[in-house]
């Protein structure tokens, strides 16, 4: 058949073309004028003039085999939009790696590689291979932390990913402290980082005050312990004095307030230990922590020579002079029963408020002395005359 405006034809290859000459002319638009028309591909005429008969990776291979040809400009803007998905689907695997974290109201997203990366801390065992102490709110989100303020929890993650902990004024640093605790994050010198170096120091010094006491309490304070209760005590007093202190009692006129119940142990570095009071305070919570009750700890006066003997005018018993220097004490107690009362209760009687000619019995004389029931006895001074009490 024969069509004045289509010429069919085959050529050597058995490549049917039946382009039209408009469509030459198009495409040739398209080809640099030092290429001849009659080179262009066949092939490629054929794709242009029937691009409706083709299936969608054809009409794809298509329009890149028809951009090949494309000017310059055209070329560009196709090779930008590829570049600008790429990295998306690259960034794609690493989505995968983030989890997103809500601390006191505040959202973090995180990659989970950076607390891998520390499996003794708490962070790293929620997030590590299994996961298996985590669970996601209805939005898949983490709450984590509680308790820890967002600032504090902005410098915690300075840890994973630097290693350092740089804290802010505006970030406290017993704050810091407890949330490096909670957390089991390192806190020392070469992790914190501060411009307020007084509490960093004084976090530090708690830090050494407790390993430095937990071996003054086996090395000198359990010894004296364990040696009261052998004797059936069930509390001890203890006097820390230096190691150049002499206690020279005159066996006469020993000293009558009590002292001769103490313990004395001779340390100049337990001495200068508790001169401290935030040392003090360290101890008592060291103390509490291995189950001791009652626990005193101050500065007191004892008594270490005699220096003189004072003779009474009425012939009484002489008044003995001690020299007392201030020395440190620790008092504690393992009694277990410390709600009774360790002497005779005998049974008081005391009226009832507002109803009178009712009584009501009453075990535990504590309770009268807390209620004001009845005036206090005088005070007894041992060793002195019944006139010289006022």
């Amino acid at each position: 058949m024969e069509n004045g405006n289509r010429e069919e034809h085959v050529d050597g290859r058995g490549v049917e073309d039946d382009s039209t000459d408009s469509e030459l002319e198009e495409l040739n638009a398209y080809v640099p004028l030092d290429i001849p028309p009659r080179d262009f591909s066949r092939r490629l005429v054929r794709s242009h003039s029937e691009p409706q008969k083709t299936s969608t990776r054809n009409r794809m291979e298509h329009s890149l085999r028809k951009g090949a040809h494309s000017p310059p400009i055209i070329q560009k803007q196709r090779n930008k939009v590829v570049t600008q998905i790429l990295p998306r689907n690259v960034q794609g695997g690493d989505a995968a790696d983030k989890i997103t974290l809500v601390v006191d109201d505040t959202r973090f997203i995180v990659e989970r590689s950076l607390f891998i990366a520390h499996p003794n801390t708490m962070l790293g065992r929620m997030f590590g291979s299994t996961m298996e102490y985590t669970t996601r709110n209805e939005k898949g989100e983490y709450e984590v932390a509680r308790g820890i303020s967002a600032n504090v929890f902005k410098c915690i993650l300075d840890y994973y990913k630097t290693g350092l902990i740089n804290c802010p004024p505006s970030v406290q640093i017993p704050e810091l402290r407890e949330a490096c605790d909670y957390l089991l994050i390192p806190f020392n010198a070469q992790v914190v980082r501060c411009q307020n170096l007084r509490d960093l120091l004084h976090e530090l010094s708690n830090d050494g005050a407790k390993n430095q006491f937990q071996y003054f309490v086996e090395e000198y304070i359990l010894p004296v312990m364990v040696s009261s209760a052998k004797k059936g005590d069930r509390e001890c007093h203890i006097v820390i004095l230096t190691d150049d202190d002499v206690v020279d009692w005159d066996e006469e006129y020993p000293p009558s307030m009590g002292e001769e119940y103490t313990h004395i142990v001779y340390s100049t570095s337990l001495y200068r230990f508790f001169k401290y009071f935030e040392n003090r305070d360290v101890a008592k919570e060291v103390l509490k922590e291995r189950g001791l009750k009652k626990i005193r700890l101050g500065i007191e006066g004892y008594p270490t020579h005699k220096e003189k003997i004072k003779q009474r005018p009425n012939g009484g018993r002489p008044e003995v002079i001690y020299n007392y220097v201030q020395r440190p004490f620790v008092r504690m107690s393992w009694e277990k029963e410390e709600s009774k009362s360790r002497h005779v209760d005998f049974q008081c009687v005391k009226t009832k408020t507002g109803t009178p000619g009712l009584v009501e019995a009453v075990d535990e004389p504590a309770a009268l002395a807390a209620a004001g029931a009845g005036p206090h006895p005088p005070a007894a001074i041992l060793g002195a005359d019944p006139e010289d009490i006022e």
